[in-house]
Order: structure tokens, then sequence, then C-alpha cells
């Protein structure tokens, strides 16, 4: 099969298209025919001591083979975000977990069913397990206009109910209107125009991170994907966790309207290097996918 591979520590200058075996599942796994693979900005900084490594964690595609007794069955087709300590996804087939695999929306199609596993499951754990929303509350989201804020806006005002304020430059403004957020806020002027909030939900970090602090409410939280907090700063960090079952979810809000992910552009698999560095740019609305 084909598979994209990053051959070195690197950029995607590193990134090579190549001949390898094709992987047979094991007790627990399925092989996944991969119709769509999304990009994630610093996702080739990942491995570490397994070169040659495929990248690409979020996939749609069509269950290829599957173990006696696995609860997919061969024909379905299925999206999901892989675990980040092995392999991913960016090839012709892909071993998966069963346990991470839910059913493909049939809303959208593959591209766009590819771009909605981390974002949406970053949105959805930062929100409901981390953040405790409810409706009715005041949100208050950093960088409502980018991959993981414009999901976290549609789900956190759709479906949980609550008021949402998102940071968002002046020509991302209309962008992050349209994906949930109430009403849009420069990052320079958070500390002087906004009432208090419920929680923040930071994806930039760094000085905007700091000066969103000042905006909470006593008793209310600060959940963040973009990097450590400062010491001294009450704030919960976390890293997103492959889940079927919340993905399942997930793909229930889309398949009722109430959630759509953004693609930025899409690449054939041989242009893969071309697709990681458009990756890397700014002014992106959405993911950048390779079709398979």
């Amino acid at each position: 099969m084909r598979a994209v591979r990053l051959q070195a520590p690197g950029g995607p200058e590193q990134l090579v298209v190549e001949q390898i075996p094709t992987p047979t599942p094991r007790e627990g796994e399925a092989l996944v025919r991969v119709h769509a693979a999304a990009i994630t900005r610093n996702e080739l900084d990942w491995p570490e001591g397994r070169f040659p490594a495929i990248p690409s964690y979020e996939l749609s595609g069509v269950v290829e083979a599957v173990e006696p007794g696995a609860t997919v069955a061969v024909g379905q087709e299925v999206v999901a975000l892989t675990p980040f300590d092995r392999d991913g996804v960016a090839a012709d087939y892909a071993v998966v977990s069963v346990g991470v695999l839910a059913t493909k929306p049939s809303a959208v199609d593959h591209v766009h069913s590819a771009a909605l596993p981390m974002p949406a499951l970053t949105a959805w754990q930062a929100l409901h397990d981390h953040g405790r929303l409810q409706e009715d509350q005041r949100l208050l989201i950093l960088g409502a206009g980018g991959g993981v804020g414009h999901i976290a806006g549609q789900i956190a005002s759709r479906h949980f109910g609550a008021h949402v304020i998102g940071t968002a430059s002046a020509a991302s403004a209309d962008f992050a209107r349209s994906a949930g957020a109430d009403h849009r806020v420069d990052p320079d002027s958070i500390a002087t125009s906004l009432e208090p909030v419920d929680l923040v939900f930071d994806t930039v970090g760094g000085a905007l991170l700091e000066r969103a602090a000042a905006v909470v409410k006593p008793g209310g939280r600060i959940v963040t994907v973009a990097d450590e907090p400062p010491e001294g700063l009450d704030a919960t960090f976390f890293i997103v966790e492959p889940s079927g079952g919340q993905l399942q979810e997930l793909v229930g809000m889309v398949d009722r309207g109430l959630l759509r992910p953004s693609v930025d552009s899409v690449f054939p698999l041989e242009e893969a290097r071309a697709a990681f560095e458009r990756s890397l740019l700014p002014g992106k609305r959405g993911k950048v996918v390779l079709t398979v």
C-alpha cells in the first residue's frame, strides 16, 4: 500500500510517499480503507524515536477486515481519532482499535468527516468533561475562528445553550459568528470590554490566556489546550484522548445539523508535503485534508 512517512525529525521536507506492506489487524482491531485523513498543524513534531513514522491521526473510511467478535462490520463507514503513540493514517489502509471507531456521519462526505474527530473531541472534552459548561452560562473562547474554536462555538451554543463570546481577528469575525459565537471581541480588549464569564476555553495560550483570567467569575473555570498554564494561574491543561463513544455523540450532532466541521483545503495523498506546508500557514479556515 501507499503510505506517507516522516523519515526523520523535521518539517514537510522529511515526508516521502512510499510503498509498504499492508498491516494486519489483531484482536480488537479493524483494518480500515482510508478515504480521507486530516492534518494537525504541529503533528510532525510528535513522533519521537520511531522513524519512519506515518502522520495524520484522523480518518474517515470503510472497514475492510475485522477479527471475529468485533463490534464493527466489514463495509461499515467509520471515523476515528487514533492514538498518537503509534503510526497514523495517511495511507491506503490503517489498523485501528475498534474502541476509537464511530460510525461516519451520513450528512457529510468523507473529507468533512475526517475533519471532525480531533477538533470535536477536543472541544467536547474541554467544555463537558473539564469545563462542566451549563445552559445559559457565559463562555469565552480564545481563538474562536480556529480549527478547534469554531467547533467549540457550535457545540457550546447549539448543544449546551451557552452564551458564546469569541476572540477573533476582524478578518475572522464572520467565520466565528457563523460557528456559534454570539459576540466577537478583539483579543487586545478582553480585560476592558467584557462582563465576567463562567468558563474560558483557550486554544491560543500566551499573554492572551493571562489577560482572559481577569474576566473569569469567582468560582469560574479556565481550560486550555494550548500550553501548560503559567505558574500561579488556576487553569486545567489537557491533551485530547481518543474515544469512540464520545465521537459517536458528536457524529449525532453533525447528522442533526448542529455541527459542521470546516475544511480549509484538500490535497491528494501524493501531495502530502504540500498539504503539510499549507497546514503551517496562518489564516486557514478549518482543516487541511488528504484524500486517499
